[in-house]
């Protein structure tokens, strides 16, 4: 068993390709360094994201988040890079990645990127009475 962080992603295969369907993980240990001082960053990472042929398996995403602890990032360098690193991996049909920094000087930063797949049309929301 691996316990040290890696950059390397895993995926498994969508065991329900037949239908469009949402996966939420919520990661709150998130950590990285400041840039310009090297002191370190916390943060909350919410993914959301429609698989289409592909899922992310989590243990290999834990340890993917876990190697950005010791490495300097701007917030919207590093949501993007994440972004980017995820959607490369798996192609989903949409992705969205939304990073809630803790503050900072007085300062908290939220970050939200997105990806869609220009190929995919989201189902429309059903509304009940």
């Amino acid at each position: 068993m691996s316990t040290k962080p890696t950059k390397e992603l895993e995926c498994f295969d969508n065991p329900n390709t037949d239908r469009d369907y949402t996966i939420r993980i919520e990661m709150p240990e998130f950590t990285c360094l400041c840039p310009k001082t090297g002191q370190p960053d916390f943060a909350v990472l919410n993914l959301e994201y429609v698989p289409d042929q592909l899922c992310i398996e989590l243990k290999a995403l834990k340890m993917y988040i876990w190697s950005f602890r010791d490495e300097g990032a701007f917030h919207e360098a590093v949501t993007n890079q994440i972004l980017d690193d995820l959607v490369k991996v798996c192609n989903p049909h949409f992705m969205r990645l939304h990073a809630e920094f803790n503050v900072r000087g007085g300062v908290y930063t939220n970050i939200t990127a997105e990806y869609k797949n220009e190929n995919w049309s989201a189902p429309e929301k059903v509304v009940l009475p």
